[in-house]
């Protein structure tokens, strides 16, 4: 079939994949945009399952400060190369998650950065609260590992929505590993608001 220039364009800035691809996409999707699009973001999955144990030492601090000062966030992101780190790409997308942080204050990079009593303390309060509910004995655990899969959905960055669209953030990292052709990975975050530890501090200093 013939692949119309014009849908190469709109797919090559959605995606910023190269144009041979964008063109491999649409044929392999009949020519349909959405599914070519889908096609290249499972390429891009594949792309970044395999980078992603390369070493990624380089990066940026990313920031953002909002509206009025009262609320920050900095950012650690890493990739491969310096070359990649002062792309617009790759600072745009440190600039971008850090406004992701600061709008929906995770508190983990990922699942695998939830410390271990944190996760036993939830299952605890979890299995307190279905067993209150006089759910069934066999279907506690069940419920329990439910409700701990959701707390980790919405406190983890990487598996929070990306704005108001359906893809984690986690997609739209890989679709930036695609892009840029490096392992990229978030290091660390801190988020601040102005206010948040007064307590906390009074706290301590009358100790």
């Amino acid at each position: 079939m013939t692949i119309k220039p014009e849908d190469v364009k709109r797919l090559r800035e959605k995606t910023g994949a190269g144009i041979m691809d964008c063109k491999r996409a649409l044929e392999e999707s009949d020519g349909d945009v959405d599914q070519a699009l889908e096609w290249l973001r499972a390429k891009g999955l594949s792309t970044a399952a395999k980078k992603a144990g390369r070493a990624a030492r380089e990066g940026v601090i990313a920031s953002y400060i909002h509206h009025g000062a009262r609320l920050g966030v900095l950012l650690e992101l890493n990739c491969e190369t310096d070359f990649v780190a002062r792309t617009e790409d790759f600072q745009q997308l440190g600039r971008e998650l850090a406004m992701q942080v600061a709008g929906l204050a995770p508190l983990y990079v990922s699942r695998e950065d939830v410390p271990a009593d944190v996760l036993e303390e939830q299952r605890r309060l979890f299995t307190i609260d279905a067993q209150s509910d006089g759910r069934p004995g066999d279907k506690v655990p069940m419920i329990v590992e439910g409700k701990l899969n959701k707390w980790l959905e919405s406190v983890c960055l990487l598996e929070l929505p990306y704005r108001d669209t359906d893809r984690r953030i986690s997609e739209l990292i890989t679709e930036k590993v695609a892009l840029l052709g490096e392992n990229i990975r978030v290091a660390r975050f801190a988020r601040m608001a102005v206010g948040e530890t007064i307590s906390g501090r009074d706290g301590e200093e009358a100790a």
